[in-house]
This record gives C-alpha cells, structure tokens and sequence, in this order.
C-alpha cells in the first residue's frame, strides 16, 4: 500500500515539473488603452506600451515569438537601439525603449515598445517559458481621426459646389502658393514676409 502510495507521489510530481517545464509567457497588448498584460509562471503583471503612431500600424493578431537578440539596432531607421527584442512577425517585435515618457500612448513606427527593465523582464520569461503573443484593440483617437477625415470631405464637397455656384461672383481663390523667398517674390501679396507660410509638417 504504501509502495502504491509513494509511486503515485512520485507520477503526481513528474505530472507538475512537466507542467511547469511547458508553461508559456502569455502576453496581450491592448492597442486602445496602450497596455500589455502578461501571465507566466512568475506572476502577472501589466506594463504600459507604446505601439504605433499615426503613419504606422501594429499588426493585430496572435503571434508566436520567431526570435530574440539581447540588443538588435534597426537598419531601417537609423540604427535605432531596440534592447531585449522579442520578434514575432518579420521586422516587428516587442523591445525596449529609451523614451520612457511616451509609454501610454502611441509613439512607435510599429513596435511594441516597453521600458528597458519590462522589456529585460519579460525576454528572460518568454527565454526560459517560450511565449505567446495577442495584439487587439485600436489605436487611441483611430475613430476620432476617421471621423474628422469624413466631415472634412464633407465639408470641402459642399465648399466645391457652392463654389461653382458662385463662380461668376469672384475670382476662384488660389490655395496652393509657392513656398520660400520665390514665392513671396512672385507672390509678395500673400507673404506678409519672405518666409514660408507653411513651414512644417501637419
């Protein structure tokens, strides 16, 4: 009886360290609240991310980790350093991040970026675990953006047709100028000064 006892013991045990031995990082990146929720056999825990800004996007999708690099600098964009990479799909991964101060909010070119010590954290974890990967949500303002898309075609639509409607009634307005000292030259009326109207980006 108690050889029967002390095997299933022993079966029981097996049974955990096997368990243990398969246990997966679980990670869930919220793209709407900017925030990564992970689940492994060290804890829970949730970390503010930054993914993609406006330009960019993060894939949304379930993803195994395809590789990991302590340290990876990005060709792409001008030997950024991205510490404690974890990739899961071609270029993109999840990796550490200097700028601290735009975590909670969109920053990325389409990474999920974290602090440095998250990032170490979590490498060592899905290192020793293996790891799986969730990407949901949308972006913050996404809707907000599309919304003020449509109304500003809404908008130039109705500008257009009563600007057919009054064409007779004055000289069509010209939007589009040239830029710098020329312009103000062969323009100066519409350049206060011989500096760009416009001088950045929107």
């Amino acid at each position: 009886m108690r050889f029967a006892k002390t095997i299933l013991v022993i079966l029981f045990s097996m049974l955990g360290a096997l368990t243990t031995a398969r246990a997966t990082t679980q990670i869930h990146i919220d793209l709407s609240s900017q925030t990564m929720r992970v689940e492994s056999s060290s804890g829970s825990y949730t970390w503010p991310v930054s993914t993609a800004r406006s330009g960019y996007s993060t894939p949304r999708g379930s993803y195994a980790p395809t590789g990991l690099q302590r340290m990876h600098y990005s060709k792409k964009y001008h030997m950024s350093p991205m510490p404690y990479s974890i990739f899961f799909r071609g270029g993109y991964a999840i990796h550490g991040t200097y700028a601290t101060g735009a975590l909670g909010r969109p920053a990325s070119h389409g990474c999920v970026r974290l602090s440095p010590a998250h990032a170490a954290q979590l490498y060592h974890m899905v290192q020793t675990e293996g790891g799986s990967i969730s990407i949901t949500g949308a972006p913050p303002g996404s809707t907000r953006f599309a919304s003020a898309h449509r109304h500003a075609r809404i908008m130039l639509a109705s500008q257009q047709r009563r600007g057919h409607a009054e064409a007779l009634a004055y000289a069509p307005h010209h939007r589009h100028f040239p830029v710098g000292v020329r312009g103000w030259q062969a323009s100066p009326y519409y350049y206060p000064s011989p500096y760009p109207y416009n001088y950045g980006g929107f």
